[in-house]
């Protein structure tokens, strides 16, 4: 199975509870982390991206499989 790769800046769509969101990627964690009270284990094998949504100031961390490309 191919891993989805995502850049800094990058404009994606993810799904949440308040159905399809988009944002840009403001940051690609490939180290474990504290966010937002949880441990995002990253890796370089697997990363997990900081992205503030288009709409909103919220901003999320998600791996690259719960990610759609966007066009610019």
């Amino acid at each position: 199975m191919t891993k989805r790769r995502f850049r800094k800046g990058g404009h994606v769509s993810w799904n949440s509870e308040a159905g399809r969101v988009s944002g840009r990627i403001t940051r690609v964690v490939t180290s474990r982390v504290q966010f937002k009270g949880y441990t995002v284990h990253a890796s370089e094998d697997e990363p997990q991206y900081e992205i503030k949504s288009d709409k909103t100031d919220h901003i999320a961390m998600h791996k690259g499989s719960a990610l759609r490309k966007l066009a610019d």
